[in-house]
């Protein structure tokens, strides 16, 4: 059986940038969310958010480069160069990576929504190209392989609160047979004005924190921004890397079945429509969660497997913010406890009962 490991991690949200900052995020206490301002029909309305910096960047490509690329594919190409120089790998020539891309919603700040808007106002023959371009979800995955020289298999894979573990499948399948021994694996999404509204729209009343995911019957979700990525190896590598990719699934809940002695992060954000489900499917296991330190956002799972990576690593723990409101019976894992599990899985629950496992294993 071929063993897929990831060797490398590239995270940024609003907790900072880099996997020290991510360590240092789930060592304390979540840092407290922004408000931005989102434009309504009767003004400006305050909302609660985490916020990525994009910042470090500059140090890392050309300016020249960025100049026509959109915020989208910005905050991917971040995460790609992290995750690269973090698993020892030049940023540069890769020829033969495959690279797939997991996001919710795209590219929509500056592009999807500009283009529309364009062809409302002017008509189809009058809109921007450079919008149309970057209006498409896999521009980001474009960019990323003209910067690395990627010459393998490309794909952009975009299933809302699924599209992590969906995107998974697909990337563990390039590597189980053989068609590329290492993919570069990233989940990106970014917090436009738009989504920002129809989040108001959606959930009303603004949480400005803290979350409280654990809590399942309240509702205390924040939007969050930004991205993980991973580079996943089936090679003989240099370096042992941070632990195994043993298995993903999806399916429906009524086909949810708990592991034995499994440890779970919960992928759980104060979605309120989503607490009895999660509450159900962690009864009496042993838990984490820790969206508070990123938001609730698609890319969710991607951190969450982040922060298993690095506990099956350092074979220590990192507890859950707020912790003392979980409201279901449940062991928490407690901060710095010995890690003496081998496995640990990543759940993720969506809509139309939808659920995702990312299953990883200690090296």
């Amino acid at each position: 059986m071929t063993r897929i490991t990831v060797q490398g991690i590239g995270v940024f949200g609003g907790f900072g940038t880099g996997v020290q900052a991510f360590v240092h995020a789930l060592e304390s206490r979540p840092v407290p969310p922004s408000v931005q301002p989102i434009p309504t029909g009767h003004g400006p309305m305050d909302l609660a958010a985490f916020r990525a910096d994009l910042t470090p960047l500059e140090a890392l490509v050309p300016a020249r480069t960025l100049r026509r690329m959109d915020s989208f594919s910005k905050m991917a190409l971040l995460g790609a160069h992290l995750a690269l120089t973090d698993a020892g790998i030049e940023p540069a020539n890769q020829a033969g990576l495959g690279l797939i891309i997991a996001s919710g919603f795209g590219a929509t700040t500056t592009t999807t929504y500009a283009l529309l808007d364009s062809i409302a106002r002017d008509g189809d023959v009058c809109t921007s190209p450079i919008h149309f371009a970057n209006s498409m979800h896999n521009t980001c995955a474009a960019n990323i392989s003209l910067q690395i020289g990627a010459t393998g298999p490309n794909l952009t894979v975009s299933q809302f609160h699924l599209s992590v573990p969906s995107a998974l499948l697909t990337a563990r399948q390039w590597l189980l047979e053989g068609r590329v021994e290492r993919v570069l694996f990233g989940a990106v999404d970014e917090l436009s004005d738009l989504i920002g509204y129809l989040w108001l729209r959606q959930r009303g009343e603004v949480n400005h924190g803290p979350m409280r995911p654990l809590a399942t019957g309240e509702e205390s979700a924040i939007p969050g921004e930004g991205a993980a990525f991973f580079v996943l190896s089936a090679r003989d590598e240099a370096t042992p890397g941070y632990c195994t990719l043993e298995n993903v699934s999806t399916g429906r809940r009524p086909g949810l079945v708990k592991g034995d002695s499994e440890l779970l992060i919960l992928g759980a954000d104060g979605r309120r429509e989503f607490g009895a489900a999660y509450a159900a499917a962690a009864e009496g296991a042993e838990v984490a969660c820790f969206t508070p330190h990123y938001g609730s956002m698609p890319p969710g799972p991607a951190f969450d497997m982040a922060a298993a990576a690095l506990m099956l690593r350092e074979k220590r723990a990192f507890a859950s913010p707020e912790h003392s409101t979980c409201d279901f019976r449940a062991s928490l894992l407690s901060p710095g406890a010995p890690i003496t599990v081998d496995r640990m899985t990543c759940l993720t629950l969506a809509c139309e009962q939808g659920f995702g496992r990312i299953e990883l294993g200690r090296l």
